[in-house]
């Protein structure tokens, strides 16, 4: 159950020969896998190429036609081991995962793969998450394609480019024998636009084929072929590329009137000077250029040739590279140096070294190179005043007006997570026992180390937790606390850190937060989970998705040696309180393991809301549960705020006006999950908090016992006011 369903869109995937095929670079990148014959598909989700794994699982049908295999894969991993299938049979693979985390897991087998060459093409479309909408460390693919000698393709953002270059990407695999990286960064993968599509091609070996095992002893990857692979690499592979790349135009020119010049920019980033250009009159809303533009589709290898071909009479070049080191720049230089070509270029001394380059920051790059190359022709064309002024788009006082008057706002877990009552439980025990130290891991959970739980010390990587608490069990005054979701369990948890601490005797607690789905990656299904889709709910208080008990969280951990072990609801914040408690305090040595269960709200409201529409419109008695704040009860300290963070917990103004402070309110997005009332009964808060059922299609029984309700609590108010009256006189 993703966040986003493609069924609707995958039907353009059967567009053939000569339609318009019109979406998101999403879909084009599957259309374009289709086209070019591909075998088999695999992958693992993240930013920004999550929904690619969304329409490959949506497009089932059309893949099962073709005979195309598809796998959702445990890990980046395992996806990166699929496009082994390539290295002895001519199977054209394609898999994906989010760069450079996921590059990083999958880097043994991919380095592997590399050394090895392939037959087949292999391709991996990695999501490049570079950049102010990132959520990971700074770091780009670049470093892991030079390191393993895989060539590296960053197109042009639309969607004609991107169609293309995935079909060539399976022709430069094969004819270097090496595997490739298709970038896509978050604007190539949500630009729209249109392309004439072609008929899919079922692949030659398909699930309908059968074909020969073939060995060959040179692919293996010990010695001495390995010394032989890297020879390989060098003096075939790479010619090969090149030759490639150059006869097929892979990379792109574009002339330009001021021949003086030059701008080398990465094809990703193509849109972003173009706009620069034109903001600065020296480009038209189509894109042409008066200044002469290289672009690198094939960020890498570099190709010397063309480089000196584009450069030849040039006397000022900028070279546009997002990121740091500045790997590209270093390479063209050399390239320059050694044919003694003399002329002036401009990198990283006029572009930031670091940081994404927006529209604004690639305007202020391009009009310093303009300034320096001090050329009277672009003076007369240019309004230097103009330009200097749109250097920043705000004035430093404004800058310091906005962080003082607009409220930071960090991540935050959802209205009605399931982990927000863990870890007031958490907050509440540690008041108790004393600071925990907490290594945290990724996914949704890693919230918690913000505002207002302050709660982690570390984050190491997707299931890792537990692993990277195991140097400080012996020098720590409490048990060391380790968190992480199913789907860190999963992809990496059970065997790095479960297995691991219970082979080392590790003392500490593990928390796994069973919320159902891989949550923090859009939503998409676990082991653990199965056909959620299928269950029947009318009401917020019933029915959980049906979980896998046959591949359990709970029986792996068994599996694997834990003995103390014990799964409970994430909403019983009293319940979690306790059993932290004992898990922190029991003497009973070994790991111990804390399964909070609960559906991610955010599924778990895409699967009820459509039931709960279809309920009521039918007329079927419905329940919703709501949770309210008595105005008259409510003191105003805002502690259900603190230890709990729901989005849907505010102020509103006193309506006692011998109070000044506002008091707390629940406000329309409220799920009625409960967590705000369990926190304030678990930590003895205050009364203030009240369930409300609203009832749908109301029976007569409720109609009776409504009006009941109502005409006791009438009777009530008016004893209360003529008892007030009888005082008054």
């Amino acid at each position: 159950m993703a966040e986003r369903s493609f069924q609707h869109e995958v039907g353009k995937l059967r567009a053939s020969r000569g339609e318009v095929f019109k979406g998101e670079g999403i879909l084009a990148v599957t259309k374009a896998l289709l086209e070019s014959g591909v075998s088999y598909v695999g992958g693992y989700q993240g930013s920004p190429i999550s929904h690619l794994m969304d329409v490959l699982a949506d497009a089932r049908d059309i893949l099962d036609d073709l005979g195309v295999h598809f796998e959702a894969c445990g890990s980046e991993a395992s996806a990166a081991a699929m496009l082994s299938a390539s290295i002895n049979y001519p199977l054209r693979g394609a898999v994906t995962w989010k760069s450079t985390v996921g590059t990083n897991v999958a880097s043994d087998a991919l380095s592997n793969l590399a050394s090895s060459g392939v037959k087949g093409g292999a391709v991996v479309i990695v999501g490049e998450d570079y950049g102010e909408g990132s959520s990971i460390m700074q770091e780009r693919t670049y470093a892991f394609a030079m390191k393993a000698q895989m060539w590296l393709l960053d197109p042009r953002p639309d969607l004609p480019s991107i169609v293309s270059l995935v079909k060539q990407s399976f022709e430069l695999s094969e004819r270097s024998h090496t595997p490739v990286f298709f970038m896509m960064r978050i604007r190539g993968c949500h630009v729209t636009g249109e392309f004439l599509a072609n008929d899919n091609i079922a692949p030659e070996y398909n699930s309908n084929s059968h074909l020969i095992p073939e060995r060959e002893q040179e692919k293996i990857i010990l010695p001495p072929n390995v010394y032989d692979q890297e020879e390989e690499k060098l003096t075939k592979r790479l010619p090969a590329a090149l030759d490639y790349i150059i006869q097929n135009k892979l990379n792109e020119f574009f002339p330009g009137r001021h021949s003086q010049l030059g701008i080398i920019v990465q094809g990703g980033l193509y849109n972003l000077i173009i706009r620069a250009l034109q903001r600065q009159g020296l480009a038209d809303v189509y894109g042409v250029s008066d200044i002469p533009i290289y672009v690198m589709n094939v960020a890498y290898p570099l190709v010397p040739d063309e480089i000196l071909d584009f450069s030849q009479g040039k006397q000022q070049l900028l070279i546009i590279e997002e990121g740091q080191p500045d790997y590209i720049e270093q390479g063209i230089q050399t390239v320059l140096r050694r044919a003694q070509l003399n002329l002036r270029v401009y990198g990283k001394d006029i572009m930031p070294m670091t940081g994404e380059y927006t529209g604004q920051v690639m305007l202020e790059g391009l009009t310093r190179f303009i300034e320096a190359a001090d050329m009277p022709t672009l003076e007369r064309l240019l309004d230097f005043s103009q330009v200097v002024s749109l250097r920043s788009p705000l004035s430093e006082p404004d800058q310091q007006s906005l962080l003082v008057n607009v409220p930071q706002r960090p991540s935050g877990l959802c209205t009605g997570c399931p982990e927000r009552p863990l870890f007031s439980a958490i907050k509440q025990v540690q008041k108790e026992l004393g600071p925990f130290h907490i290594s945290s891991d990724i996914g949704c959970h890693s919230f918690a180390t913000l505002e207002p739980f302050n709660l982690g010390n570390t984050i190491m990587g997707y299931g890792l937790s537990l692993a990277s608490s195991s140097a400080l069990r012996h020098v720590l005054p409490h048990k060391s606390i380790s968190i992480m979701g199913d789907g860190g369990f999963w992809h990496n948890g059970l065997s790095s850190g479960v297995t691991s601490a219970v082979f080392n005797h590790h003392d500490g607690l593990l928390i796994v937060v069973d919320n159902g789905y891989a949550a923090a990656t859009g939503g998409q299904d676990l082991p653990s989970l199965v056909a959620p889709n299928k269950l029947i709910a009318t009401t917020l208080d019933t029915d959980s998705p049906a979980r896998n008990d046959a591949q359990s969280i709970e029986n792996a951990c068994r599996g694997a040696g834990v003995k103390w072990l014990r799964t409970i609801s994430t909403y019983s914040v009293d319940t979690m309180k306790a059993t932290l408690h004992e898990a922190l305090t029991t003497e009973q040595e070994g790991l111990k393991v804390i399964i909070a269960q609960g559906e991610c709200m955010l599924n778990r409201q895409r699967r009820i809301k459509p039931l709960l529409k279809q309920s009521i419109a039918s007329g079927k008695r419905t329940v919703k549960a709501r949770f309210v704040v008595d105005s008259d009860t409510c003191t105003g300290d805002h502690a259900c705020i603190r230890i709990s963070g729901c989005p849907s917990l505010t102020i509103k103004p006193n309506p006692d006006p011998l109070r000044t402070d506002p008091v707390s309110y629940v406000d329309n997005s409220c799920v009625g999950c409960g967590v705000c009332g369990s926190n304030v009964h678990a930590a003895i808060l205050c009364p203030s908090f009240t369930r409300v059922d609203v009832i749908f299609n109301p029976s007569p029984w409720d109609r009776l016992i409504g009006t009941m309700r109502r005409g006791f609590i009438s009777w009530l108010q008016q004893r209360q006011a003529d008892h007030q009256a009888t005082r008054t006189l």
